[in-house]
């Protein structure tokens, strides 16, 4: 699970570092070097509230018993891979007015007062916040080997992505935008494609959904052939690609039909290509 959430706090704090880079730029670079303190509190709240959902989420669960546990995670699970999802094309086509669009937030709330200017701040931030709780949240309770290592992927994901957004702030990084998202939203619907399986199994182990017994791969047994090198390989598949030791029918069929058809359209041109000029034909003169 450490590359899983790994990938999950670079992409997504990442997109979070760039927002703020973008306040504080247009700020510094109009002088408004006042209304960095509202702009910061607004940034802190946000913070603090996806930091008190995920340990609110995980307090709640704690309290449940099993079968109510499995209900509420896989219900998560599937509504955190949609939030997702949807972050991942919106991210894709709004990159490019993303700035355009802060900005001009921003200048409207520097018209309102020091309230506007840190809602607009919690708004840009907290959405990104709440997004990287529930999907982190959802892919550590669904991890088998612990809580801590999934924890450790995550935190080095984000603390590399503060680093990239300040390198990239004070303009020791180019970093190519497009390629970055496209590369690690690829990377992101694989490991969402897993949390939507899991969760369809979730639902399975609270009696919601049949099927339990049907199992369709035990991905455990082809790896106990290699002895400790395929518990190493067990564990690498399964913390990528959210697999259990045991697959059910429900859960492999729902995995294939959320991977194959967002990973077309997310990878698949968006672009139309630009018509070719029409050959100018000549006209012979008798």
């Amino acid at each position: 699970m450490f590359l899983g959430n790994f990938l999950i706090g670079l992409r997504e704090g990442l997109e979070a570092a760039l927002v703020v880079s973008i306040l504080i730029a247009y700020l510094v670079k109009t002088g408004n070097r006042r209304a960095l303190i509202p702009v910061w509190t607004g940034i802190a709240v946000a913070v603090a509230l996806a930091v008190g959902f995920g340990i609110a989420l995980s307090a709640a669960s704690a309290e449940m018993q099993f079968k109510t546990q499995e209900l509420v995670g896989g219900l998560l699970s599937i509504v955190a891979v949609a939030l997702v999802t949807w972050m991942v094309f919106w991210m894709r086509t709004a990159a490019r007015h993303i700035k355009a669009d802060l900005e001009g937030k921003l200048e409207d709330a520097l018209k309102l007062g020091p309230l506007a200017l840190t809602l607009v701040a919690f708004l840009a931030v907290g959405r990104e916040g709440l997004e990287t709780a529930l999907f982190l949240w959802t892919n550590i309770n669904n991890s088998s080997e612990g809580s801590t290592q999934p924890i450790i992927g995550a935190f080095t994901g984000l603390a590399v992505a503060v680093v990239l957004g300040y390198l990239l702030y004070i303009g020791g990084l180019k970093l190519n935008l497009k390629r970055f998202f496209t590369w690690t939203g690829a990377g992101l619907i694989v490991v969402a494609a897993g949390v939507f399986g899991y969760g369809f199994h979730d639902l399975q182990e609270a009696d919601v959904l049949p099927g339990l017994n049907s199992i369709a791969l035990e991905p455990h047994e082809f790896f106990a052939h290699f002895g400790s090198a395929g518990d190493w390989l067990q564990t690498v598949f399964q913390g990528v690609l959210n697999v259990t030791p045991q697959i059910t029918w429900l859960q492999l069929i729902m995995w294939a039909a959320y991977l194959v058809p967002v990973m077309y359209l997310f990878l698949r041109p968006t672009g139309t290509p630009s018509p070719k000029p029409a050959k100018a034909t000549e006209t012979a003169s008798s």
